[in-house]
């Protein structure tokens, strides 16, 4: 009888031990289940801008175990999305990209994203109407605002002192601009200018400013785009006034095409009165000029003789592509509803000077004095406020965006370089024109 209980206890206690073991193997397979990787490629190579994103991601992945954001930067803006394309095609498509506003036309002929408006429950209404505009598309929202920016004018208070000129009024039009160099020039100020790197990304905007679109047939919302606008009225007096600050020796930067990095760099070492940039590059800069001057910042300069029409949404949004599951997709999607909710949106401006694209995050802001402590910010809320919704503010649609922009900034070149005005937008007009002619015979 003894015999029989004590196997029974060695039986039990087995059993026990077997119990045990299998909970702790299921307990171990379950820990060693490996999160699925949501991919996301971005543009920003900077630490601030792409360690901001790293957080993020971190945060977000320590709350959904299930899935892992992998951020990623891929280069420019055009490698970005040119290495999706790719992607996709060979199968590797990332969950998210980042594209730049004038690469929307190319991402949405190239079929491989869907609209994120139509990934489940998606509440927009929180997001700044003129923002989310830029990026519907037959009456679908296809991306998720994320950097949206505009240009603004950047100022060397201490140089307009020293120059005579009211450091808290900046300069408003192309006029005064001519006018306070003079007057700078005429004090013995020999960094008496204005920089901005030769980018289309200002031709584009001085055209928005004087109420006329880069491209025909709405600004190429009414349908396809055929045509470049280049040598329009406002082509024109955009490029004569570059070439009037030219000519004075007025205009200050290094010569080469869209180098951002370098056109501020000679803002922030001091050797130019006023500078163009992105709203974007704020908190870059004004870190970068330390306590060497004091910084002012005001509205992106129009003609004198143009009314005031506002400027077009710049930087970029957050796509979705095509191919991925159900699970996957709306992973990605939460993801950067995340990175974009009201908290977030306030820390990305003030890290960097990108606008909060979320109404709730302006009201935060507002409340908690912000404006009032960082004046330099407000001119860029202004701008937006002040903007006109039509067709030239919405920013011209077309394939070959890119292109364009490179064109543009060839003609600039030349210019600086003496060629006759006219003359260059003609010719940039006939080689845009024939690259869009090209890039549309692929959609008849």
């Amino acid at each position: 009888m003894k015999r029989i209980s004590i196997m029974l206890i060695i039986m039990s206690f087995a059993a026990v031990l077997f119990a045990s073991g299998q909970n702790e193997k299921v307990q171990n397979n379950e820990k060693n289940i490996e999160p699925v990787e949501i991919q996301f490629w971005h543009a920003f190579t900077d630490d601030a801008r792409s360690g901001w994103i790293n957080d993020l991601a971190i945060e977000w992945n320590s709350t959904h175990p299930n899935f892992k954001i992998v951020a990623e930067s891929k280069g420019s803006y055009r490698e970005t999305l040119q290495a999706a394309i790719l992607g996709s095609r060979q199968g590797v498509a990332p969950h998210l990209v980042q594209v730049f506003e004038v690469g929307s036309q190319l991402a949405l002929d190239s079929g491989i994203f869907t609209p994120i408006g139509d990934v489940g429950n998606v509440d927009l209404s929180d997001y700044i109407e003129p923002v989310l505009n830029y990026y519907t598309f037959n009456n679908s929202v296809y991306s998720i605002p994320f950097n949206s920016s505009s240009p603004i004018l950047y100022t060397n208070k201490n140089m307009m002192i020293k120059a005579g000129l009211d450091p808290n009024s900046p300069p408003e039009t192309f006029e005064e601009i001519l006018n306070a160099c003079e007057t700078a020039k005429a004090a013995g100020i020999p960094e008496a200018g204005l920089g901005f790197n030769i980018h289309g990304w200002f031709f584009e905007q001085w055209l928005a400013e004087q109420g006329e679109p880069i491209v025909n047939n709405g600004n190429g919302r009414n349908g396809r785009a055929t045509e470049t606008m280049l040598t329009s009225k406002a082509s024109i007096t955009t490029l004569n006034f570059i070439k009037e600050l030219n000519d004075n020796g007025f205009y200050k930067s290094t010569g080469k095409l869209e180098d951002w990095g370098g056109s501020d760099a000679i803002f922030q070492e001091g050797k130019v009165m006023f500078h163009i940039t992105s709203t974007a590059d704020l908190g870059n800069i004004s870190n970068a000029i330390d306590s060497r001057f004091d910084m002012g910042t005001g509205r992106l300069p129009i003609p004198g003789t143009s009314k005031r029409n506002g400027v077009v949404i710049g930087g970029a949004s957050v796509w979705l592509t095509s191919g991925h599951p159900k699970t996957e997709q709306e992973a990605a999607r939460d993801f950067i509803l995340f990175m974009t909710n009201t908290k977030n949106m306030n820390s990305w401006h003030k890290l960097t000077g990108y606008y909060p694209v979320r109404k709730s995050s302006v009201e935060e802001l507002e409340k908690e004095g912000w404006f009032k402590a960082a004046p330099t910010r407000t001119i860029a809320f202004t701008q937006l406020l002040e903007t006109v919704s039509n067709q030239a503010t919405a920013g011209g649609v077309m394939g070959t965006f890119g292109d364009t922009r490179t064109i543009v900034e060839q003609a600039i070149q030349k210019v600086l370089n003496g060629a006759d005005v006219k003359d260059s937008l003609t010719e940039a007009k006939k080689l845009a024109d024939l690259k869009l002619e090209e890039y549309n015979k692929n959609f008849k």
